[in-house]
C-alpha cells in the first residue's frame, strides 16, 4: 500500500513529461532509436523540473519499465548511466535513489577518468587556466573582506615554510581553496580541484627544486594583495603568472616538452 502513491505520482511525471516530448519523439513509447539515453533524458528532466528531488528513492524496476513502455534491458542501461554521472546511486534491494547533486559528487566521475588516463601537463595547466582563472575573478568580486584577509594571512604564512616541502603543500591546499571557496561557486570550485588533484605525485616532486616554494610564496602574496584590493585584473594577471610558474616547474620534473 505505501508505494502506490510513490508509483503513481512517478507514472504521473513520466506521463506529463511524455506528452511534453511526444512531437519530437513521435508518440508514447520511446522509439529505439537511443532508448537508454532517452530515459536518462527524461529522469534528468524530471530532476530539473523538480519531479525528482534529492533523497527521492525511484520505484522498481518493473515498475519504471511500465511508466516508461520499455522493457528492462535499456531502462538498466539508463539508471547506470546516471549512476556513473553521480545522478543516482543504487542500494541495498536494487532501488535507485536521487543523490544530493552535490557538485563534489557530480564531478566524481570526472576525477576518476582524469585519475586513470595519461597524464598530460599542457592539458592540465590549460584546463586550471580556464577553470582558475575565472575562480580568482569571481574571489576578487565576491568574497567577504574575513576572506581575503584569511587568503592573505595564508599567502604571507607561507613564508615560514619555504625550506619544509610537506608543510609548505598542505597550506598550499589551503590557500588555493579558500580562493574557491571565496569565489562562492560550488560547481567551479569543485572542477578546481579535480585539477589541483591531478598529477599531484608530480606536484610532491616539484615542490622539492631549489627555489620554488620561494617563488610560489611570494605569487601567493601578489594574488592575495591583488583580492585584498578587490581588483580583479591585478588578481588574474598575478594567478596566470603562477600557474605559468606551477607548469614549468612541473615540466622540469616530467621532463615534458611544449
Amino acid at each position: 500500500m505505501g508505494e502506490a502513491p510513490v508509483r503513481d505520482a512517478f507514472s504521473e511525471a513520466v506521463e506529463a513529461e511524455r506528452e511534453r516530448r511526444a512531437g519530437a519523439i513521435g508518440g508514447g513509447a520511446l522509439d529505439r532509436r537511443s532508448i537508454a539515453e532517452q530515459v536518462s533524458g527524461r529522469i534528468l528532466a524530471m530532476i530539473k523540473s523538480g519531479n525528482l528531488k534529492s533523497g527521492d528513492r525511484l520505484p522498481t524496476e518493473q515498475k519504471m519499465s511500465i511508466a516508461f513502455g520499455i522493457s528492462r534491458p535499456p531502462l538498466r542501461e539508463a539508471l547506470k548511466a546516471l549512476t556513473l554521472m553521480g545522478v543516482l546511486t543504487s542500494r541495498q534491494g536494487g532501488r535507485y535513489t536521487v543523490t544530493d547533486l552535490s557538485p563534489s559528487r557530480l564531478v566524481a566521475p570526472v576525477n576518476t577518468l582524469l585519475s586513470v588516463a595519461d597524464y598530460d601537463v599542457h592539458q592540465q595547466f590549460e584546463a586550471r587556466t580556464v577553470v582558475d582563472l575565472a575562480l580568482v575573478r569571481l574571489c576578487a568580486e565576491r568574497a567577504s573582506q574575513d576572506m581575503r584577509m584569511r587568503i592573505m594571512k595564508l599567502a604571507v604564512d607561507g613564508r615560514a615554510f619555504e625550506h619544509d616541502p610537506v608543510a609548505f603543500r598542505l597550506l598550499d591546499i589551503e590557500f588555493h581553496q579558500a580562493i574557491n571557496a571565496g569565489a562562492n561557486n560550488g560547481l567551479l570550485s569543485a572542477l578546481a580541484q579535480v585539477l589541483y588533484d591531478l598529477g599531484l605525485d608530480v606536484r610532491r616532486t616539484a615542490s622539492e627544486l631549489p627555489g620554488v616554494i620561494a617563488t610560489s610564496v611570494e605569487q601567493h602574496v601578489a594574488v592575495a594583495d591583488a583580492l585584498l584590493a578587490r581588483d580583479a585584473a591585478a588578481a588574474v594577471a598575478a594567478y596566470r603568472i603562477h600557474l605559468e610558474h606551477v607548469r614549468d616547474s612541473t615540466i622540469m620534473v616530467t621532463g615534458e616538452r611544449s
